[in-house]
């Protein structure tokens, strides 16, 4: 079986990111995003879904987060998808729900080749940890598009906007964690293919 691994760089006008990622790794990760809480967040994830992660961004903060962010995702979803390559055997669908003090969130994942992201942040304060909230709407959407994921993200309760979002990363990760696991043979598909 291949490494399953990636390294991706993507350079423009607004970011310069790096990432490297290992899918059969500890949780241990380097986040340098020049954002605390985006560090934190893509740390936890890193840690519930088991990858190796290395993700450095320069990005023009000046401005505010959004080009980051979303160049993020961008990159981190493209190093996902390079990571699993055909995804022959992988068990493909996974969720996970995971409270955080008064929160609780659930995330649901299909790697089935085909984006798309549900996700309703009515409950999210309007700020959050100095950002807009929808910064992290762009975050997810960026990385549904580009790992080919069906991506469902549900805010269930909560009111504070830190444990609503670290529900949400550490379930995203576990979801992730079950699956990339490799459970069977062949493409996990009745048409023979994912994509």
């Amino acid at each position: 079986m291949a490494e399953r691994t990636a390294f991706i760089v993507r350079t423009t006008r607004e970011t310069d990111i790096r990432v490297e990622l290992a899918l059969a790794g500890a949780g241990e990760s380097t986040i340098a995003t020049g954002m605390g809480f985006a560090d934190h967040m893509l740390t936890l994830m890193s840690f519930w879904a088991g990858f190796d992660l290395r993700l450095s961004c320069k990005g023009d903060l000046e401005v505010d987060a959004h080009h980051s962010l979303e160049d993020i995702g961008l990159t981190l979803g493209q190093a996902l998808a390079e990571a699993l390559g055909d995804k022959a055997g992988i068990a493909r669908v996974a969720s996970a729900k995971v409270p955080m003090d008064e929160a609780l969130a659930e995330v649901v994942v299909d790697l089935s080749g085909r984006p798309y992201l549900v996700y309703d942040d009515v409950l999210l304060p309007a700020v959050i940890a100095g950002e807009e909230k929808d910064v992290w709407r762009e975050f997810f959407k960026s990385l549904a598009q580009r790992a080919g994921m069906n991506l469902h993200i549900r805010f269930a309760y909560g009111k504070n906007g830190h444990h609503l979002l670290e529900a949400a990363f550490k379930a995203l990760g576990l979801a992730l964690r079950q699956a990339v696991q490799v459970s069977r043979t062949g493409a996990p598909s009745t048409k023979g293919s994912v994509d």
